[in-house]
């Protein structure tokens, strides 16, 4: 065996449990907290030798949210009156919408979010712009 796969080796059983999917909520806990860990080490550094682990720590994160954790089936609207709430914010408040007229209509369903609305409401509460797209829902 190759120095490489010799020092693998030695290390494997300490990486090995973080690349195993989650078997229960501790589990799945214990592996966000690592990766939460190895992301402060690893920042935005791709070159980082830990880059790679942490990547494959959270595909393994993802694959258990994806299998048991599904995102509900909720429209762009219902997004958008959520982080309202939760911001507290009116719907005169919502410039990047538009008018308050407009932004009553949205909520009422008579009218859709258009592309520059979603990205404008992505960029201020700080959400992925799919969480605004209708078909994805």
């Amino acid at each position: 065996m190759n120095a490489v796969l010799d020092e693998a080796a030695r290390h494997w059983a300490y990486i090995a449990p973080l690349l195993s999917e989650p078997v229960d909520e501790a589990d799945y806990d214990a592996k966000v907290e690592a990766l939460d860990e190895l992301l402060d080490v690893v920042g935005d550094d791709e070159d980082h030798p830990l880059a790679v682990l942490a990547a494959r720590l959270g595909d393994v994160i993802d694959a258990y949210d994806t299998a048991h954790r599904p995102m509900p089936d909720i429209s762009g609207t219902e997004v958008l009156r959520y982080l309202m709430a939760e911001h507290g914010v009116s719907q005169s408040e919502l410039p990047e919408v538009g008018a308050q007229s407009v932004v009553s209509a949205i909520l009422a369903g008579k009218r859709s979010l258009n592309w520059r609305q979603i990205c404008a409401l992505s960029m201020r509460f700080g959400v992925a712009t799919d969480a605004f797209k209708p078909s994805l829902r």
